[in-house]
């Protein structure tokens, strides 16, 4: 589980809007652009080139 103090500030890089945690996929979601941003061992991978499209799905 994330930090409440890191979620709070994390941002997506992409269009600087909001994220929504997704725990149980360990995930976060940029709604704006439609991208999911991994977790790996609790660090959230904020490399645009990473994220997984969700409009591919």
């Amino acid at each position: 589980m994330l930090d409440e103090r890191i979620l709070k500030i994390l941002v997506c890089p992409k269009c600087k809007g909001s994220l929504e945690y997704k725990e149980k996929q360990n995930r976060l979601i940029c709604h704006n652009c439609n991208l999911a941003y991994k977790i790996e061992d609790d660090i959230p991978i904020m490399l645009i080139d990473e994220a997984e499209n969700l409009e591919d799905k």
